[in-house]
């Protein structure tokens, strides 16, 4: 009886593994094709890329701000390399080189690619965002940048380290939160004065709003991993979640942005 209950856990596992990569392939596929929608019908539409630097002024002897633009960047690559880069991931981890390697860690309770791979994608959307709200200092957005990234890496700490605590040590899971809401305070209070002083577009507003919303729900879902409420008792939901939630934040991003600004004129 004990071979033949523990040949039936075995068979189950599997067969939820087995899903699990068949929808990571059709995730990957989710955003490999948006990715080339994006490409394909996006306009020219470029943003600046500045640096400001004081400097002399030679009848005065005063200083003065100079700000000079570095590059001029145009978005759409910029929207269909977040979504490559998820596709990239889904499409690694389901193949049969790499499958074995996110099964034992999932397992274990970790997933290294998702974590690398957040740090480079979320961490391009959050500087997207930052230049359509009128952030164009290539300082701000490297840091706004490595902000976004130690937050995703922090959440690859806590699942390293709660490997070896007996109760959740959470101080990962806060320093991430406190990185991670940085560049959105910034952002807001960009969006703040445009409100007071200028006219911003309603299209920002609504991209603010929602991504602000769908990064919140990612720090909700690790709450509920590690809390193990209702289904998310079982990591391999909270894996699912995690991937449905990637999905929809960069498609929501991508498609507000590409109505916006990226749509071709008729």
């Amino acid at each position: 009886m004990t071979t033949a209950s523990g040949d039936s856990r075995l068979s189950g596992m599997n067969s939820r593994f087995a899903r699990l990569r068949r929808y990571n392939l059709v995730m990957g596929l989710f955003h490999l094709v948006q990715a080339a929608l994006i490409f394909a019908l996006s306009n020219d539409f470029t943003l600046p890329v500045r640096r400001s630097f004081l400097d002399t002024v030679p009848d005065t002897s005063t200083l003065e701000t100079v700000t000079v633009t570095v590059a001029d960047l145009r978005i759409g690559p910029l929207v269909a390399l977040f979504l490559l880069l998820s596709a990239i991931a889904h499409m690694t981890v389901a193949s049969p080189w790499v499958f074995g390697w996110y099964r034992r860690n999932l397992a274990r309770g970790i997933n290294y690619a998702r974590w690398y791979e957040y740090a480079l994608s979320a961490s391009l959307m959050i500087v997207l965002i930052a230049m359509l709200a009128g952030i164009y200092d290539i300082t701000s957005l490297i840091l706004f940048f490595a902000l976004t990234a130690v937050m995703n890496l922090c959440g690859l700490m806590m699942e390293i380290h709660n490997q070896t605590t007996e109760t959740t040590n959470w101080t990962p899971y806060i320093i991430g939160c406190i990185a991670g809401i940085t560049p959105w305070i910034g952002i807001a209070i960009y969006l703040y004065g445009s409100g007071a002083d200028g006219e911003m577009p309603t299209f920002v507003y609504f991209i603010f709003g929602s991504l602000l919303f769908l990064f919140f729900t990612f720090a909700v879902n690790m709450v509920l991993q590690y809390k193990k409420v209702g289904p998310w008792k079982d990591y391999l939901f909270g894996e699912t979640m995690y991937v449905l939630l990637s999905l929809v934040a960069k498609s929501a991003l991508a498609w507000q942005v590409f109505g916006g600004t990226l749509a071709r004129p008729g």
